[in-house]
């Protein structure tokens, strides 16, 4: 299977579902518990909202990016990266692909004002959240050994560091 096609996979069975999907359908089912939107009092949330999905998406292809290159793999636990990924973003924080899907949800919450998709963006962080501590990290761990150890030591997990972590 080509590589671009392993990560269209990957991309469309997992953040695609998450990020488009999934919010589509809250958007359809709940449609009639949004408020009405179209006083100018809206204009802020859907802005901040608009910035924050454009913000997600950039955040989203850079990660998905550097896994092609860097890490040799896709995002998708069946065919994972090869090499450790601790460069651009994931220099501040380790999980910022999920972060910036995070930002996806949640701004599509405020765009749309909708209380179904911002009620999903936390289940989505905390499915995420306890995945990456019970699953993910101790995965990467085994693969990787002491250079996800060290890793794992200096850069946090969701909260961004101030300054990128250069391995010494």
């Amino acid at each position: 299977m080509s590589t671009i096609l392993r990560h269209l996979l990957s991309i469309f069975l997992l953040p695609f579902m998450v990020a488009i999907v999934i919010p589509c359908w809250l958007l359809i089912s709940f449609a009639d518990t949004r408020p009405d939107t179209s006083t100018i009092i809206w204009w802020l949330p859907r802005s901040i909202g608009l910035l924050s999905v454009v913000f997600g998406l950039g955040l989203f292809i850079w990660c998905v990016s550097l896994f092609a290159k860097v890490g040799q793999g896709t995002l998708a636990p069946w065919d994972p990266t090869r090499k450790l990924v601790a460069v651009g973003p994931y220099q501040y924080l380790r999980n910022p692909m999920i972060s910036s899907v995070a930002f996806v949800l949640i701004g599509q919450a405020l765009f749309w004002v909708s209380w179904p998709i911002g009620l999903w963006a936390g289940i989505f962080i905390l499915i995420n959240h306890l995945y990456f501590i019970l699953s993910e990290e101790p995965g990467l761990e085994e693969r990787f050994g002491d250079r996800y150890r060290i890793y794992k030591a200096n850069v946090p997990r969701w909260l961004p560091r101030r300054t990128p972590w250069r391995k010494s």
